[in-house]
């Protein structure tokens, strides 16, 4: 089983100064929260995958940082997500690092299952082989990661703080710290950046697809829709998470941040 961090295991002065941190952050633009994470953190990743992240990283390397970039290549991404990682990686001229799944777990999976069994038994299984396993691998040794994350994306996001304790992936004999520069922006503040400062976007977004994952679990989304409704469709709402964000209910804006236990898959 995944290793999962309470408050026991990071101790209460951590999780206040986290708390601390993102109280101060706020209001924060988030290329003010790029910046600090960028001071403090020595060893800091950027997740990269769709507009959100690509936006970020427009904003570091206008801001002469360079965090270390990766993406999860799950083997199901759409060949459009690929280009669109291409045309991202010559753009601005940084390397982006493709992290894998372990084939062997794959075969076994779908030797056992078959390619397409998260339609009947839901789609953790599969994203704890292709994402969180190889995530905890990509984010071992590091004091914290940037993601996209927004609080309007969806009911488990809806506490992000800025600054937060990552309860899934800590490691057993330390901290490791998730940064959310974009916590309090929305959709069209995203898409603003996007067009106001000319940058490369996956082209199925011009398909209606809003939030991309990978192409089996991934439809465009229909008028009136929320913008992840296209994600993991055949399941509810509040299981719209592929555990990469598991931990998101473990703190809020103002109230303590309290960890709680929970699954990595």
């Amino acid at each position: 089983m995944a290793h999962t961090a309470n408050a026991n295991d990071l101790g209460p002065s951590v999780a206040r100064d986290v708390q601390a941190l993102a109280s101060g952050f706020v209001d924060a633009t988030p290329q003010a929260i790029l910046s600090e994470a960028a001071v403090r953190f020595e060893r800091l990743r950027l997740s990269f995958s769709g507009a959100e992240d690509v936006a970020l990283l427009d904003m570091a390397v206008r801001l002469g940082l360079s965090p270390s970039v990766f993406f999860l290549d799950t083997g199901r991404l759409h060949d459009e997500t690929l280009a669109f990682i291409d045309r991202v990686r010559e753009h601005y001229g940084v390397p982006i690092e493709a992290v894998r799944p372990d084939p062997e777990a794959v075969a076994d999976l779908v030797a056992a299952k078959g390619a397409f069994s998260f339609y009947e038994d839901g789609h953790q299984e599969c994203c704890g082989i292709r994402k969180i396993a190889p995530l905890r691998g990509a984010l071992a040794g590091e004091d914290a990661w940037i993601t996209g994350q927004r609080r309007d994306q969806s009911p488990t996001r809806s506490t992000l703080a800025t600054f937060e304790v990552d309860p899934v992936f800590s490691p057993e004999d330390g901290t490791l710290v998730k940064v959310n520069p974009l916590a309090f922006w929305r959709s069209e503040d995203v898409w603003a950046y996007l067009r106001e400062h000319d940058v490369p976007t996956n082209p199925l977004h011009d398909r209606g697809y809003r939030s991309i994952g990978c192409e089996p679990c991934t439809r465009a989304t229909k008028p009136g829709e929320h913008e992840r409704a296209g994600r993991w469709w055949w399941e509810e709402a509040t299981q719209k998470e592929c555990g990469l964000h598991a931990g998101n209910d473990a703190a809020g804006e103002d109230g303590p941040v309290t960890l709680i236990a929970t699954s990595g898959a």
